[in-house]
Order: structure tokens, then C-alpha cells, then sequence
């Protein structure tokens, strides 16, 4: 039954949400009662997260990198083990660098690597100039929300395609956070996923390679001499993502992080 939304303690809200079999009730609804600007919005917020939509989708924003991003209904919600994929991206990114975010989904990844460069502690000064793309005209309003938050633009098309021209031979770094679920196994994907994501930043064709083969295939034209190209992959597809990465003329590299069971695989364009 829908909770009233003239009362609505915490202890109502945890136990809504226990019963609808969120493992993190407690800190879910903290989270939903500093959100809400009402009682009335927070009892719809509650029987949305109930109801299976996930949590950042309720909310309209995601935790990522330690930054909040606007992630809207339909749109993929960046993991916390991508994080990784930034790190090792802001490691390698240089002031003044040129930055294209494919596949960005909400633009967090961009924004974050971007935030991570800002002058500050332990950061190098220097502004990048940052590019985002995606195909889903959903993505791309909430990707030009967080991408012009941080001075970066966003374009809507199929890979490369809508990309400026002015732009080849001058990416620094090519963060392409491709799909690679294999087509047979979406189904298996948790419901949050399969039914509130759009299909097109999750299936990654027979083998969940399908689009990586697309954008390793043109990467070399867009990368500067000595550019990376970084995407996260799955452990059991390392050997076929590194040797699809090799053919297309870049070397590969394979980061691993044990803590995030993240698995990101860096192509750089060889100088000269």
C-alpha cells in the first residue's frame, strides 16, 4: 500500500523499502529524505525506489568520483567501479589536453575526469578541453547538463560521427565506456538494469565487443601521436579486447583493480 504522505518517518521509509527487498534500506532512505523537498514528493520518491526503479534514477543524481551527477530516468547510471577507468585516465591526462567522452551516457565520466584535473591538492594546473557523444537522445540532455557544468560540449550521434572534424589527430584521451555485455546474457543483468537502462549502453553484441571493434577501428585518427584510448571490459574478455586494440595499431596496456573488480584496458597511439 502507498505510504501517506502526511507521515512518513524513516523507520516507515526502511521498512517500505525492506519489503520491497532493497539490501540497503536504511542508508536508501536517509538518502531519499534529504532529497525530497516535501512530504508528498518524498512518499512518490519512496514508492518509486519500491516499485524497482533504481535508487539514482529516484533521486535524479548518482555519487561518482565524489561528485553528485543528474542521472535521468533511462539513463545509464555510472558504476562506482568505473571510477577506476577515471583514475587511470587522470593519471595520464596532460594540461591542455583534449578530452572525447563516447558513449557518455549522463557525462559523468568526462565531468569527473575533468574535476579530477581542476587546480587543487595533489592536481597540476591547466584547463582540458572536453568533447562528449552518445546515440541516445535521452543521454545527451542529461549528459549536457553535467558536461556544460565543467565547460565541455556534447554532441548527439553514432560514435565519432557527430564529432567535430577539427578534432582528429589531437585527442589526448578517448574515454569510450562501450557496452559489452554479450547480447545472450542481458538477461541475466539485475532488474534495475535490464528494464530501467537503455538497452543500447548495455548490449555489446555476440561477444560484448561489438562496439569496441567500431571504435578501436577508427581510434588512430582521432588520437594524437601518443593519445590513449581507455574503456573498461570484463576480466574473461581481456585476451579478445586486447587483441582487437593490437590489430587496429595501438599498444594495449590492462589495468586491474582487485577492490572495484574493475578491468580497463588503455591503447596508446604509437609517436610518429
Amino acid at each position: 500500500m502507498p505510504t501517506s504522505p502526511a507521515v512518513l518517518p524513516l523507520s516507515a521509509i526502511v521498512s517500505r523499502l525492506r519489503a520491497a527487498g532493497c539490501v540497503f534500506a536504511e542508508a536508501e532512505a536517509e538518502l531519499l529524505l534529504s532529497t525530497a523537498q516535501n512530504p508528498a514528493e518524498l512518499a512518490a520518491m519512496v514508492e518509486r525506489r519500491a516499485d524497482g526503479l533504481p535508487l539514482e534514477h529516484v533521486l535524479g543524481w548518482a555519487e561518482f568520483h565524489g561528485h553528485r551527477y543528474a542521472v535521468d530516468p533511462g539513463v545509464f547510471v555510472p558504476r562506482r567501479r568505473t571510477e577506476f577507468l577515471v583514475d587511470q585516465a587522470a593519471a595520464l591526462l596532460r594540461a591542455g589536453s583534449v578530452v572525447v567522452d563516447l558513449c557518455c551516457g549522463s557525462g559523468a565520466l568526462g565531468a569527473a575526469l575533468v574535476a579530477a584535473r581542476q587546480p587543487g591538492p595533489g592536481n597540476g594546473p591547466g584547463p582540458v578541453e572536453l568533447h562528449a557523444a552518445d546515440i541516445d537522445p535521452a543521454a545527451v540532455r542529461c549528459a549536457r547538463r553535467n558536461v556544460g557544468a565543467v565547460g565541455g560540449r556534447v554532441y548527439e550521434g553514432d560514435l565519432y560521427e557527430p564529432l567535430p572534424g577539427g578534432l582528429r589527430g589531437r585527442v589526448g584521451i578517448l574515454l569510450a565506456n562501450v557496452p559489452y555485455v554479450p547480447t545472450e546474457e542481458i538477461d541475466l543483468l539485475p532488474t534495475e538494469a535490464r528494464v530501467h537502462e537503455a538497452r543500447v549502453a548495455l548490449d555489446g553484441g555476440t561477444d560484448g565487443l561489438d562496439v569496441l571493434r567500431r571504435v578501436t577501428a577508427r581510434a588512430g585518427r582521432w588520437l594524437a601521436p601518443g593519445g590513449r584510448l581507455l574503456f573498461e571490459t570484463s576480466e574473461r574478455q581481456v585476451p579478445d579486447a586486447v587483441a582487437i586494440v593490437a590489430r587496429d595499431g595501438l599498444i594495449p596496456r590492462v589495468a586491474v583493480s582487485e577492490e572495484l573488480y574493475a578491468t580497463v584496458v588503455i591503447g596508446t597511439r604509437p609517436e610518429g
